[in-house]
Formats: C-alpha cells, sequence, structure tokens
C-alpha cells in the first residue's frame, strides 16, 4: 500500500489584507482538487487540506527567498539525483516543440 502523499504549493497572492489573502488562498487551493486513475488503475485524489502560512511581502525583486526547506535524507545521492532530474525535466518541459 502506498503511504500517503502531500503536495505542497507556494504562491503568490495579492490581497489588501490578511482575511483577503486567506480566502483567495483557500478557492485557490479547493480549485485544485482532482481527481485521476494511477497507473495501477486505481483512483487517486488530491484533495486540499488548508492554508498552513502567509507571509506579507514589502517588496518583490529579483532572487527575494519566499520559502526554504530543510530535508533530511538517508542518502544524500538519491536527493542529489532527484533536484538534476527535476532541473532537467524542467528544462526540457520549457522547450518548445518542432
Amino acid at each position: 500500500m502506498q503511504k500517503p502523499q502531500f503536495d505542497e504549493h507556494l504562491r503568490m497572492i495579492e490581497a489588501e489584507n490578511f482575511d483577503e489573502a486567506f480566502l483567495k488562498s483557500r478557492i485557490l487551493g479547493i480549485n485544485s482538487e482532482d481527481s485521476v486513475i494511477n497507473s495501477n488503475h486505481g483512483p487517486v485524489k488530491w484533495e486540499f487540506v488548508n492554508v498552513v502560512e502567509l507571509r506579507l511581502m514589502d517588496v518583490l525583486k529579483d532572487g527575494l527567498e519566499i520559502h526554504s526547506q530543510v530535508r533530511e535524507m538517508e542518502e544524500a545521492s538519491h536527493y542529489i539525483n532527484y533536484v538534476h532530474n527535476q532541473a532537467a525535466s524542467m528544462q526540457l518541459s520549457a522547450r518548445p516543440t518542432f
């Protein structure tokens, strides 16, 4: 049996105040819910849980850090390979096809 997975997203929200930002964040999450069939022909449901954090951004500037997370891994090489594969995949999908 597969372990539960949680897909966390960090998004920019333009809002006048906390309440508006919280509401817009929840609406985005709810609208992102999805149900699909996996490769084993089983149902997979991505269900919004809740908003866990809002950060006020006074200024948007190039290189501004908006999220940082430390992950502990059993094998450093597994994480390093994962990061390289994700970067390569992102680069390939961003290139136009001819």
